[in-house]
């Protein structure tokens, strides 16, 4: 049974007012005096956001120096997971269904779960810095884009490069029927979010059961992490390769953030960006990864751009998660493929009946322990679950990257 962790709550001290929004019905941020109002974070993107490292892969942390502080605090006194009673979630998109509950493992994608994304390790930090209780309203859905899927109202329509129309005229393609497709898709999972988050507000008592309606709630800051569909977009953004490629993504973060505060009514809303860093930093590419170099790290500056603009000085900042990224155990999966060749000859004489399963099964772990030692093969085996476009499925890329995002918030928090 999954013991709670128990920590002591701060006295919650005058009554404050809940105001609301007439024209959308969302609480405004309350005007605390001396009170201790829920506070409220809000985590959106795509499907680094939702989370795709298996819980699985927890426990090899501790082979990862920078990991393994993090796993006392993701276990109570009895080794099991945390499960927080001060910081309660609600998760969009990660699952069929909407998931809600007190924060611990599990709230990352399901399938093929249990998973965690960044809102485990966030909300942990979160709760250690702040004496408030705490909830996390989470949407998230792979593959979608900010150009399209995302795209804030502010933006305005999507306009069609004229090499995307040349390019759909040569394939033959009904341009008339893919505007009106690029219509009804732009601004959809936008219009998703801000609907749950206001679905939640509204009745937070059904998601945070210890909410105290006298001292309200206030909005405390919101994380994006999305970005890889906008990356690999050539039709969207046709000069990827070229300076100034990828202008387009750092005008709609910006639109971004400033139709989502005018929404939520948070003019200063703290806004952390979580820069794309899959593949680590671009100064430590190798020589397969040269080809991309140039467009991973155009694209990682025009993310990090917003956090740079005057009108955006000291309520948004950018994380940049390739600082988390874990050399080693890339490193050691580029050597893996090293061996693929003669472990694919294993296995096909495995399938057609030259070798039996056991005698396959001892000529691969051969090939193995020829080439990784004990303390290698274990990292290989237990610590990545998941492409690399999704971290590797690591839980000790994502856990760092979760504290990483509460670290910049505490910093913008005022």
């Amino acid at each position: 049974m999954i013991s709670r962790c128990r920590r002591n709550l701060c006295a919650l001290a005058a009554f404050v007012a809940l105001s609301f929004v007439a024209d959308r019905g969302v609480a405004k941020q309350p005007q605390a005096s001396g009170g201790k109002p829920l506070k409220v974070f809000i985590l959106a993107g795509q499907s680094n956001m939702q989370g795709h490292a298996q819980v699985r892969t927890i426990d090899a942390m501790r082979l990862n120096p920078k990991a393994a502080p993090l796993l006392d605090t993701m276990r109570d006194s009895d080794g099991e997971w945390r499960v927080c009673e001060r910081t309660w979630i609600s998760s969009l998109g990660a699952a069929d269904e909407v998931k809600t509950g007190p924060l611990t493992v599990g709230f990352g994608a399901a399938n093929n779960g249990p998973k965690i994304g960044p809102e485990f390790t966030f909300g942990l930090a979160i709760e250690a810095m702040l004496d408030e209780p705490v909830l996390i309203i989470k949407t998230a859905w792979g593959g979608k884009s900010l150009h399209t899927d995302f795209r804030p109202p502010g933006a305005g329509a999507y306009e069609f490069d004229p090499r995307q129309r040349e390019l759909f005229e040569k394939q033959g393609k009904d341009i008339r029927q893919i505007s009106a497709d690029k219509v009804a898709a732009t601004g959809r999972y936008y219009r998703d979010m801000l609907g749950h988050v206001e679905k939640v507000l509204a009745d937070i008592s059904s998601v945070h059961p210890d909410y105290d309606a006298s001292h309200g709630y206030e909005l405390a800051g919101f994380v994006w992490f999305q970005g890889w569909n906008d990356m690999v977009d050539r039709g969207t953004y046709p000069d990827r390769d070229q300076p100034g490629g990828y202008d387009q993504y750092s005008r709609l973060l910006s639109q971004f953030i400033r139709d989502v505060r005018k929404e939520l009514n948070t003019p200063e809303l703290p806004f952390v960006i979580g820069v794309m860093g899959v593949g680590g930093p671009t100064a430590s590419y190798g020589p397969s990864q040269q080809r991309y170099r140039f467009v991973h790290q155009s694209f990682r500056d025009a993310m990090a751009a917003p956090a740079r603009a005057p009108e955006f000085e000291g309520n948004v900042t950018a994380v940049l998660t390739e600082d988390y990224w874990d050399a080693e155990v890339s490193g050691l999966r580029e050597r893996e493929k090293l061996s693929k060749p003669e472990v694919d000859k294993v296995k096909a004489a495995m399938s057609d009946g030259r070798l039996d399963s056991d005698a396959g099964q001892a000529k691969i772990e051969a090939i193995y322990a020829d080439n990784f030692d004990a303390r290698e093969l274990e990292i290989l085996k237990t610590s990545t679950s998941n492409f690399d476009f999704h971290y590797m499925g690591s839980a000790g890329i994502m856990a760092r990257i979760g504290k990483g995002f509460a670290e910049a918030m505490r910093s913008l928090i005022k």
